[in-house]
């Protein structure tokens, strides 16, 4: 962050107090989080930064170039910057790694065909949709119109 000349150095000094943790590893949708303090209103100062939890696969080896788009993500929110909208993309798009920026949907993706239960799968045209519970014949495939058979994930 201090090298792309945005933020001065004593707001960046005041991203290092805040404390660091991990997210439950059964999250599939949520990659981290800025959680602030109790009776405190975003967005004025990071010292009403509680802690930022990123979820935990994000420090494997496999996702930690993207674990470190994320962390950039969440120290944006804690430096003010509280809503998704232009400005904030504006600035995300700064980061400097064009492969972590693309790697968000396919870490979702592994996520959650981890935590699926079931594989709701169309014999006709294959399509599988990783679910947590099953189907029990209530679902059709939206590309052929035939029902979803449940199938259990060994994965």
């Amino acid at each position: 962050m201090a090298t792309l000349d945005i933020w001065s150095s004593s707001e960046l000094a005041e991203l290092k107090p805040i404390t660091l943790g991990v997210l439950r590893s059964n999250a599939t949708r949520r990659h981290g989080v800025t959680r602030w303090k109790l009776g405190s209103s975003p967005p004025l100062v990071s010292k009403k930064v509680d802690t930022i939890d990123l979820h935990p696969q994000l420090l494997t080896e496999k996702w930690l170039a993207y674990g470190a788009k994320v962390l950039f993500h969440e120290y944006l929110h804690a430096l003010g910057n509280i809503k998704h909208d232009s400005a904030f993309y504006s600035l995300e798009s700064l980061w400097p790694s064009k492969e972590a920026k693309e790697m968000g949907r396919s870490f979702t993706t592994e996520m959650s065909e981890n935590r699926a239960q079931w594989i709701w799968r169309c014999a006709k045209c294959s399509v599988s949709h990783y679910r947590q519970r099953r189907s029990n014949g209530r679902y059709q495939c939206r590309k052929c119109g035939k029902v979803l058979q449940d199938v259990t994930n060994t994965t």
